[in-house]
């Protein structure tokens, strides 16, 4: 699988040139299937009218209005109660899936769950395309910070497929967002290294090279949490 990991969505024409060359193809010949399962674990994303609106594209994240051959919505909370041939040809037939922010916890809880998790390793030639949550779960660990539910199994780290953690939506001292100083506070207990990210950058990640696709400002720090410290 192949990751665009965004803070905020397809947000400039850098991220859009990376994601068209992640599909190999142009947008309107791409067939997407959209994620919203996130935003409904995050007391201030859904259910309701956000939700709605990253479903329907009319969001402030630009995913799911970006002009592709069909879109279709992929809801991992009702996976568990169907059969398993309704839904996963359509992710496999998917060139993108589209993965709403919102609670990242949730959001791997319901992918384990759902089966998705392990239906990812075959998926060779797929973009994923996640929004700030919809990132994060990629990685190996979020902090406490950005922790707002926990599953009821106890299990609190996200899917660890790419090696670096991401700390979002860092924004200048009194706008709206993280500061720089919230991100070196919680960099301190993360182990590994970790990408602090604003509004117009992503990070692409192809058979495990990296490179951050940006138009905006990005740090990549050092974990501060030492061995000893590791979970």
């Amino acid at each position: 699988m192949k990751f665009l990991l965004t803070d905020s969505g397809v947000t400039n024409p850098s991220i859009h040139d990376a994601l068209v060359g992640m599909l190999g193809r142009p947008i309107a010949e791409s067939r997407a299937l959209c994620i919203p399962t996130a935003m409904y674990g995050h007391p201030m994303a859904g259910p309701g009218t956000r939700a709605w609106q990253f479903i329907s594209g009319t969001s402030e994240n630009p995913m799911v209005d970006l002009g592709w051959k069909s879109v279709g919505v992929l809801e991992l909370t009702a996976l568990p109660s169907i059969d398993a041939d309704r839904w996963v040809p359509l992710v496999e037939e998917a060139d993108v899936l589209l993965v709403a922010g919102g609670d990242v916890l949730y959001l791997a809880h319901w992918m384990r769950q759902s089966g998705l998790t392990d239906l990812l390793p075959s998926l060779d030639e797929t973009v994923w395309v996640g929004l700030s949550a919809g990132s994060m779960v990629m990685t190996p660990e979020v902090g406490e910070d950005f922790i707002q539910w926990r599953p009821p199994t106890g299990d609190v780290g996200p899917l660890g497929l790419v090696d670096f953690s991401i700390f979002p939506h860092l924004a200048p001292e009194g706008m709206p967002g993280n500061t720089m100083a919230e991100a070196e506070s919680w960099i301190q207990g993360i182990a590994g290294p970790a990408y602090i990210t604003d509004g117009q950058t992503a990070i692409a990640v192809v058979d495990g090279d990296v490179e951050v696709v940006s138009e905006g400002t990005w740090h990549l720090l050092a974990g501060g949490r030492t061995a000893s410290g590791a979970e």
